[in-house]
């Protein structure tokens, strides 16, 4: 006889389930959320020449960081709450892992005052939690695997991106508020 898994009842499968809790549901939805729209209003404001001097960031560190790093906030957050554990998960989950190595990587040569300042804390914290959090997937240890890839999205894309929007003279400043 096959059991009939109810909503109120809990299942060994929904036990083994790799979902967020609620609060860390609402926390990365409500993220991801805000900093892809600032980020639509900003790349509009800047498509539309309401930017100007915008040449000053056309430089290839900053145009690969921008380029990698942009995707990796709405791509990120779909995958902390889509279904997990699927091919296409899995696939999308690499994909993103390497946008956020590369925009780790060429923060490296981003260097406004002629040297590293304290937002460059956040490359060696991406590297680190990319390497656990591949770590723990080989492992199978899926809670540990969870848990780097939520401290990841949210201390090496969106920490940083709040700096992105806030600190006068960065490109996301800039594009948000002129």
């Amino acid at each position: 006889m096959t059991a009939i898994a109810l909503p109120f009842s809990k299942s060994a499968a929904a036990k083994s389930s790799f979902d967020l809790g609620p609060i860390a549901r609402s926390l990365v939805g409500v993220a991801c959320f805000t900093m892809s729209f600032l980020v639509l209003i900003a790349l509009g404001r800047a498509a539309l020449g309401l930017v100007d001097n915008l040449h000053h960031y056309a430089k290839l560190p900053i145009l690969i960081h921008v380029a990698t790093v942009l995707p990796a906030i709405p791509l990120g957050g779909y995958l902390l709450l889509a279904k997990k554990g699927t091919p296409r998960h899995k696939q999308l989950g690499k994909l993103w892992l390497v946008l956020m190595l590369v925009t780790a990587t060429s923060a490296i040569f981003i260097q406004s005052t002629g040297g590293f300042s304290f937002i460059h804390i956040f490359v060696p914290v991406t590297f680190h939690a990319a390497w656990k959090t591949i770590a723990t997937a080989r492992k199978g240890d899926i809670a540990g695997h969870k848990k780097h890839l939520v401290f990841t999205y949210l201390t090496a894309l969106m920490i940083p991106g709040i700096f992105a929007f806030v600190l006068p003279g960065r490109l996301m400043n800039v594009m948000l508020l002129g």
